[in-house]
């Protein structure tokens, strides 16, 4: 009988332990496995890239890319591709007017600082905009160089608002950035059914003036000038050879004559006072019509300079000042609107009026 017991005892302990045993190695099977730290996306170069997962420090390549990341998560920025203007500062907050200044990759102005690049510490560096030949191996070049991963995306009007879903995910704002990216969308498919009611002997001519002569143009074809041809208006000057520099290609009053615009639009502020007397513009139609406009350039240009998410209300603008029928916009509701979902920035309405008293049909800014 004792040892009847005996066997039972040693029975239950065996099936207690076994029990233990089970539980631990159950325990052992379920345990969650650390988060992965990194990620691999393919930017629009095609390259696979391994990011951060959790991103919080960003540089730009350049003007371009700088524009669309301080309009997608500004406080992730640790520095400029190019420096602030005092003008620029207006509707930028202090707090980033003293972010290190790194020089960009591309243009007119190359001007790359890799020593002080590396020294503000990006976990990743952007280039946004449109895809040259040349990418992948640009790319690649930069991030060899400077260590730190290195993301494509391409952002032109076509591809602006994936580019902003795209940007949303990797930095985690996705809300935000989905937003943005709508407005884009809306835009655009506004703009293209418009633009496609137009006939082509209906297109009024626009000559697109840039530098204090304003006898610098971005020609129809330049990368500058795309916006014309979105918003279905004429760009008159056709040349031959067509530069896609920021200062487009240099005319002289002979041919401005014979391109003939219905409509001038202008960047430079002095140029725009000094049309207004010189007695050769006075010879210019458009002149002579009063026809000719001051682009808002502030904080950055409407139309170009670069071309980038600042150019989609340029598509209002332009759009309003040369078929104000079609385009029915209210500039000064739509800048407030566009200023305070993509520069941060809440421009009051007396703002937004002294911003347009020189770019916009007069009846809508009283």
């Amino acid at each position: 009988m004792k040892k009847m017991l005996r066997l039972c005892i040693l029975f239950l302990c065996l099936i207690s332990c076994l029990g233990v045993f089970l539980a631990s190695c159950s325990s052992v099977e379920t345990k969650a496995e650390p988060e992965a730290a990194t990620v691999v996306i393919t930017d629009s170069a095609g390259r696979e890239v391994e990011i951060p997962k959790n991103i919080q420090r960003i540089a730009p390549s350049g003007p371009l890319a700088q524009i669309v990341l301080y309009t997608v998560a500004p406080d992730k920025l640790v520095g400029w591709s190019i420096d602030l203007s005092d003008a620029q500062k207006e509707y930028i907050p202090e707090k980033y007017w003293d972010l290190p200044v790194f020089g960009q990759f591309y243009g007119k102005n190359v001007s790359l600082n890799l020593e002080a690049l590396i020294a503000a510490d990006p976990q990743v560096i952007f280039d946004i905009g449109e895809a040259k030949d040349t990418i992948a191996e640009d790319m690649e070049a930069i991030q060899e160089q400077s260590g730190i991963p290195t993301v494509f995306i391409e952002a032109d009007f076509d591809n602006m608002a994936a580019a902003y879903r795209t940007l949303g995910e990797i930095l985690n704002v996705e809300e935000s950035a989905q937003a943005q990216a709508d407005y884009i969308e809306d835009t655009l498919t506004q703009v293209d059914e418009i633009a496609a009611s137009i006939a082509e002997g209906d297109k009024v001519g626009v000559y697109f003036g840039t530098g204090e002569t304003g006898l610098n143009a971005n020609a129809k074809g330049s990368f500058h000038a795309k916006a014309l041809d979105r918003v279905g208006v004429e760009n008159v000057t056709v040349i031959e050879e067509v530069s896609s520099a920021g200062g487009g290609n240099t005319i002289n009053m002979e041919q401005l004559l014979k391109f003939d615009p219905d409509m001038i639009i202008l960047d430079n502020s002095s140029c725009y006072e000094y049309i207004a007397t010189d007695s050769l513009w006075r010879d210019v139609r458009a002149v002579q019509n009063d026809n000719y406009y001051l682009i808002p350039v502030e904080p950055y240009n409407w139309v170009s300079d670069p071309p980038s998410v600042n150019s989609i209300l340029g598509l209002k603008w332009l759009g309003n000042l040369a078929y104000p029928d079609l385009y029915e916009y209210d500039m000064v509701k739509e800048a407030r609107e566009f200023y305070q979902l993509f520069y941060h920035y809440d421009l009051t309405e007396q703002e937004a009026k002294y911003m347009l008293k020189n770019s916009t049909i007069k009846k809508q800014v009283q």
